[in-house]
């Protein structure tokens, strides 16, 4: 079989993974484990593994400011959609979520000087538009978020592609460096969140250790590892058109597995305004090799 299909298969993994995580994140849920502490666990026994592997890249973190921006742009995207897909309609949040177009034209201009141009300003228009006919919902005079999980999505793909900017911005760190700080954020920000959820009444403790639910944490830790490791593969081989397109299945991941299990309903204007966000995703994809956008969550 040709590198090239391998390399497709491995990103195809990344991307199931992150389409079904939802599920796992359910169950945690359900062993009493809030999605935010849930993150904070996962992420870190990421780190530690990391750690153990590589412990000078610690060091790196504390020299370079620019991961430090890196580590809270990665732990809110993580923190949003974590959260927002155990909660929400799966097929809403995640194509909120790939609202991307949008805030890479948006972000781009005043943090790395890239004017938009007509392609860019066209591709926008058409995400918008499909989120339009994604949140216009009878009743409704204008079409807003009109829940936790909807607004968790939107900002879960503002802290993406935020994510990705800063990626290019600290190329000249190393790659464990980088991995580090986007684990010590997904860690530190989802354990902050929830400390302070704690705090104010509205998040519950963690539920003391039981085989039960650190099981699945290990198991969904293991998944992250895995896919992770598809995404280094196959995002090596690939073109990064490719890999960018490749892994917009999982939207396709999610969507199916969300039906199936009876947590998203696929209304007429949900896919017809999907299928305008996911237009625009691929436009974007298709206009322009961009260095170390294959996928900036902290997947382990």
């Amino acid at each position: 079989m040709p590198t090239s299909v391998f390399a497709a298969l491995a990103l195809m993994l990344n991307a199931f993974v992150w389409g079904v995580s939802w599920w796992p994140f359910r169950r945690l849920e359900g062993f009493g484990l809030h999605p935010l502490w849930a993150t904070a666990a996962i992420y870190a026994l990421a780190l530690a593994g990391l750690l153990a592997w590589r412990p000078q890249a610690l060091r790196a973190l504390a020299r370079h400011r620019g991961l430090w921006l890196l580590a809270l742009a990665a732990g809110m995207s993580n923190l949003c959609f974590n959260w927002g897909v155990t909660r929400g309609d799966v097929v809403r949040v995640v194509l909120l979520f790939y609202l991307m177009p949008v805030w890479t034209v948006l972000l781009a201009w005043p943090l790395l000087g890239e004017r938009p141009r007509p392609a860019a300003l066209a591709r926008m228009a058409l995400a918008v538009a499909g989120v339009v006919v994604v949140l216009r919902t009878p009743g409704m005079p204008w079409p807003v978020p009109e829940s936790l999980a909807d607004w968790l999505g939107l900002v879960g793909g503002l802290c993406f592609s935020l994510t990705n900017i800063q990626l290019r911005r600290v190329r000249s760190a190393t790659d464990e460096s980088r991995m580090v700080a986007m684990f010590s954020g997904c860690m530190a920000v989802s354990a902050l969140a929830a400390t302070g959820g704690l705090l104010l009444g509205e998040i519950a403790a963690p539920p003391l250790p039981a085989p039960a639910w650190m099981l699945t944490a290990l198991l969904l830790a293991l998944a992250f590892i895995a896919g992770n490791a598809g995404m280094q593969y196959g995002a090596a081989r690939l073109s990064a058109n490719a890999t960018a397109l490749i892994m917009l299945s999982e939207v396709v991941f999610a969507s199916l597995s969300a039906v199936a299990l009876g947590a998203a309903q696929l209304a007429p204007r949900t896919l017809v305004g999907g299928a305008m966000v996911l237009l625009a995703a691929a436009w974007a994809a298709l206009a322009r090799p961009v260095e170390g956008e294959a996928d900036a969550r902290c997947a382990p």
